[in-house]
């Protein structure tokens, strides 16, 4: 592969070897040298100054640390022999910054060489985790990696993807439905590689009203607004796109203490957007446009409010085409429910992650496992439902990306 593709610019290394790519060592899982990049990464990435004003970048880092990655592989434990499965091809989601790093951390934990699409945005984020990658390899015992990653750019038009499709062992697409489809019918794979897809993906958010109110009772308003700040990072940090975004929040308790609670924490919330969140005029026209939408098919009201930055809408009946309705932008359908069981019959394959508050682990295990549910592969709490795991989407990431040898 020459550099002659239309469009293509490379972004690091500074140079292109695809033969060093595709003909390198297959490693074994969290390799002594990949751990030890990765904590020198997170390093750099923790003392820019550039990286303090984005959240996600200094969760990336925190992420590469060495203690992290190695009570990672401590749970790793695999009494096979394992091997990176060669060269993958991750093809990045335009609308999360940082998921490119994060996939790109999965290739090398699991012994691969990577090449890597980034998104066709341009986001700052990524240039701060482009120039602590550079400033990683001026080390001469990290400049190996600069033969095992490859991070470009290009348009669709492109013949790039066809080409990298037809040489990768492992193809990963993050982009949705669309995309995935697109792909897969245009850039046909060589007989033994895969594809590993994250399609469109739902998620929600349920919240014992008790729990909450006895807590900020107990903790005073700063914890109010605590929660409130954690709820942000899940929802406006990317104006709702990432597939981890609640738009459906299920509120679960006695009907009183359910409306004091929302009181409490929507306030919490508008407090907080008035001073971190500038809405654009046309985000505010498709939240007008969706409300109308949904009244048309839902029994619906939207809660008043003194501006476009919060849009509440109560709905009277959970439906099973409730994810039809979703906005970005700040826009939440709320539900009042007696119990957990009721989030059951509008789940499917598409629902991802719910977040929650004020629920013990035993209780979420128990409604997860009587109701044997076809969707929700994650439940962490709020606050919690943008931080990435090497088991995503229901995929082990790792041992998808190696291949098993066995010995008889």
């Amino acid at each position: 592969m020459q550099n002659n593709f239309k469009n293509l610019d490379i972004l690091f290394p500074d140079f292109l070897d695809i033969k060093a790519l595709t003909n390198g060592d297959k490693n074994v899982p969290y390799s002594d040298e990949v751990v030890d990049f990765l904590n020198q990464l997170s390093s750099i990435l923790m003392k820019d100054s550039e990286s303090r004003a984005y959240p996600d970048v200094i969760t990336f880092a925190f992420f590469c640390r060495k203690a992290n990655i190695l009570n990672l592989k401590k749970k790793y434990h695999s009494d096979n022999i394992r091997f990176g499965r060669g060269l993958l091809f991750h093809i990045a989601p335009s609308n999360v910054p940082v998921n490119f790093a994060y996939s790109l951390v999965c290739g090398l934990l699991s012994g691969n060489s990577n090449i890597v699409r980034l998104p066709s945005k341009d986001f700052k984020q990524v240039d701060i985790i482009l120039k602590a990658l550079k400033k990683v390899t001026k080390d001469i015992s990290f400049q190996l990696f600069e033969k095992k990653i490859l991070l470009i750019k290009y348009n669709r038009d492109s013949d790039v993807t066809k080409y990298l499709s037809a040489i990768c062992d492992v193809r990963i697409i993050w982009g949705g439905d669309e995309t995935i489809n697109l792909i897969r019918n245009n850039n046909p794979l060589a007989p033994r590689a895969f594809d590993i897809t994250f399609a469109d993906r739902y998620s929600i958010c349920a919240i014992n009203a008790a729990s909450y109110l006895n807590d900020v009772n107990i903790n005073g308003k700063e914890f109010a607004n605590k929660i409130a700040e954690l709820f942000y990072n899940d929802t406006y940090l990317f104006d709702q796109n990432a597939c981890t975004a609640p738009h459906l929040i299920v509120w679960v308790g006695n009907i009183e203490r359910v409306e004091e609670a929302k009181k409490t924490f929507w306030s919490a919330m508008n407090n907080l957007l008035k001073i971190k969140y500038s809405l654009s005029a046309v985000l505010a026209i498709d939240k007008l446009t969706n409300f109308y939408k949904q009244a048309v098919f839902m029994d619906v009201s939207k809660e008043v409010g003194s501006d476009n930055l919060l849009w509440r809408v109560n709905i009277n009946a959970l439906t099973e085409d409730i994810e039809n309705f979703r906005c970005p932008a700040g826009y939440f359908s709320e539900f009042y429910a007696d119990n957990l069981n009721f989030i059951s019959k509008v789940v499917n394959k598409k629902y991802q992650t719910m977040g929650y508050y004020g629920f013990d682990k035993e209780e979420l295990l128990l409604f997860i496992n009587d109701k044997s549910l076809s969707g929700i592969d994650r439940v962490v709490p709020i606050g919690k439902t943008t931080d990435f795991s090497l088991i995503w989407d229901g995929y082990d990431l790792v041992n998808m990306l190696t291949r098993q040898v066995s010995v008889l």
